[in-house]
């Protein structure tokens, strides 16, 4: 019986404990379950609040955005108006510069006009003395005919064709003949003078020409920096060719970038640019606008620098600044692939030595040298007048004596030759253009020239063959001996000679040579 209830009471405290236990177990569970709950809610709480924030502050940033974007348009629209203020004030400047070179127009036409008037006088009086001298000559020819008729029994028309035939022979040769003894008398003078002091001024000078192209290459250092040039989207390449003004070419050159266009100022601006940028690696936009901006301003120093540099070659001293960096902008100017600042010095130092020999000033005289071609640099900025004309406004702007403005604006003949400066900067610009190899000529240009001096030589009478020589500097003409005699031949030489300065432009000099041969062939059986 005691066992019975020991072991009752075994199971009644075993399932006391085991109720116990449950409890305890749902208690503890119930317990940990709110806990978590509780701990939820407080990190949901969190992040909703983080979650506030964080669209306060994207809120506040996108307010921050739109004021930048505001500014900056603000910016933008204050340039434009002062860029726009500034093209009005230039173009207000080029027309007053106009209105200036309109009065100086009209005030050479009011001089060129009382020159023609006094012209036209002393034309209206020779021409009342030529009425005079042709009476005389009637009447001579009246009695002359007269005589024949007495003389020969000729008729008026057989007298008439008589008489002009004589009158063409002695004409002739009376022509022919003065053209011998002025030729001779020329080439005894000045033709041998001329000579020697070209000859020594061009022995002194010797220049190298360039002949520049329109493209630059630019070396890399390997092909994966084609791809940072151009950048993502193109936006790269895009930025720096608005910025320089000029065409990036990127082929399948290894390790290389061309650079085309015509203006060399600006491929160079982009050719230092580039290399600035490919030896920094940092490629953006923002970038290039800053390393174009430091190439620009080195640019300017360069080109001063060429000037200045050109100025002491030549031991010119106290030239004017502005001068100066026009002569150094030569440096990037070409004609017909000849350097523009070559050019330059080497006509400075022909007309240099030139004015040495004829003891003249040879100081102004290479001032004018190196000043003449100044109007190019600024032909378009400056609307009115051609380059001489320009260059000479700008000597006597940059206070250069009136004899170098006078020598620059008349070294093409546009205005009147005043002074012996005028007519050496004119040889010395055309010994320097025509000279072999200074300047590069196309093809057509020069067949061109040869078909146009041949046509004008087998336009005259009696001529059989014509032939250009010598790449256009000679022509070559095989008269008719039956038709033309020695006489005629040398007018004809002459009379060529005129067509051709005025139908033909062409540098330096033409020799137009006529040949006369008679030959006699007998064949002995």
């Amino acid at each position: 019986m005691n066992e019975e209830m020991s072991v009752m009471a075994k199971s009644l405290l075993y399932s006391f404990l085991i109720c116990f236990s449950f409890v305890v177990g749902y208690a503890v569970r119930w317990f940990f379950a709110g806990k978590k709950i509780k701990e939820s809610e407080e990190k949901a709480k969190e992040l909703k609040e983080a979650s506030e924030r964080e669209a306060e502050n994207r809120k506040k940033e996108a307010e921050l955005a739109a004021k930048d974007l505001l500014i900056k348009l603000r910016q933008d629209f204050e340039k434009e108006t002062k860029e726009r203020r500034e093209e009005i004030l230039t173009a207000e400047k080029r027309i007053l510069q106009k209105e200036e070179n309109l009065e100086k127009r009209v005030d050479l036409l009011e001089k060129k006009e009382k020159d023609i008037n006094n012209r036209l006088i002393v034309l209206q009086s020779d021409e009342s003395g030529m009425k005079q001298k042709k009476e005389e000559l009637d009447q001579l020819l009246v009695e002359e005919k007269k005589r024949l008729q007495t003389i020969s029994n000729l008729t008026p028309e057989e007298a008439k064709k008589l008489l002009l035939s004589r009158l063409d022979e002695e004409l002739v040769q009376e022509k022919a003949a003065r053209i011998r003894k002025v030729e001779e008398d020329i080439k005894d003078t000045s033709e041998k003078k001329a000579r020697n002091i070209i000859s020594t001024a061009i022995q002194r000078c010797a220049s190298d020409h360039t002949a520049e192209t329109t493209v630059s290459v630019v070396a890399l250092p390997s092909d994966e920096m084609k791809g940072r040039i151009i950048g993502r989207e193109g936006r790269n390449i895009r930025a720096l060719e608005t910025a320089t003004g000029v065409d990036i070419i990127i082929d399948d050159t290894p390790e290389a970038v061309t650079i085309s266009g015509f203006d060399m100022v600006r491929r160079e601006i982009a050719r230092i640019a580039l290399e600035n940028l490919v030896a920094d690696g940092r490629i953006h936009p923002g970038r290039i606008e800053e390393i174009v901006e430091k190439a620009k301003k080195e640019m300017d120093e360069r080109i001063k620098e060429e000037g200045e540099r050109a100025a002491f070659d030549l031991n010119i001293h106290g030239m004017h600044p502005e001068l100066l960096k026009l002569v150094g902008k030569l440096k990037f100017r070409t004609s017909f692939g000849q350097n523009a600042l070559q050019h330059t010095k080497e006509v400075a130092y022909l007309i240099g030595v030139m004015a040495s020999q004829l003891g003249l000033d040879s100081k102004i005289a290479m001032r004018a040298g190196l000043l003449h071609d100044i109007g190019k640099v600024v032909g378009q900025d400056v609307e009115e007048g051609t380059h001489a004309i320009v260059g000479g406004n700008l000597a006597r702007k940059y206070g250069e004596p009136e004899d170098v403005a006078k020598a620059v604006e008349s070294h093409h003949e546009e205005v009147e030759m005043s002074t012996i400066y005028g007519v050496l900067v004119c040889a010395a610009d055309a010994i320097s253009a025509a000279r072999p190899g200074a300047r590069a000529e196309t093809l057509e240009t020069y067949v061109k020239r040869l078909e146009s001096l041949e046509t004008i030589a087998n336009s005259f009478k009696g001529v059989e063959k014509a032939y250009a020589l010598q790449a256009g500097r000679e022509v070559r003409i095989i008269v008719s001996p039956e038709k033309i005699n020695d006489d005629e031949a040398i007018v004809m030489a002459r009379d060529i000679r005129k067509r051709i300065e005025e139908e033909m432009e062409y540098p330096g000099h033409i020799k137009v040579l006529v040949i006369r041969e008679t030959r006699a062939v007998e064949y002995a059986k």
